[in-house]
């Protein structure tokens, strides 16, 4: 791989890991705990506000999972072995990489 498409990926990688940061500290607010307070919020408010800071957990447990394959990602850049394959060697081919910059298996290997 080129240096200048290595570049472009790890343009795209750190662009996605700013958004991700964005989206945590979006995300922060519905993860706070919920209040049960039954005198001023009915039943089924209390059940969607506990739905809501479900999901807003799991979906922060995603962006977190997200976040460390980038930085995978992008410290493999760094010793620079980043494009090839983690279990054969192999090149990971660029529209691959293109889909998802953080894959770290060819096809070959992903699809075993």
């Amino acid at each position: 791989m080129n240096e200048s498409l290595q570049e472009q990926f790890r343009a795209m990688l750190t662009h996605s890991l700013a958004e991700l940061e964005q989206e945590d500290e979006l995300g922060k607010s519905g993860q706070k705990t919920v209040e049960l307070d039954q005198q001023s919020v009915g039943r089924l408010s209390r059940m969607d506000a506990l739905q809501q800071q479900a999901m807003s957990k799991a979906t922060q447990v995603r962006r977190s999972q997200m976040k460390s394959r980038i930085l995978t990602a992008l410290a493999r850049m760094d010793a620079d072995e980043y494009g090839f394959c983690l279990s054969c060697g192999e090149e990971i081919a660029q529209k691959r990489l293109e889909l998802d910059p953080t894959h770290a298996t060819c096809i070959s290997c992903a699809s075993r």
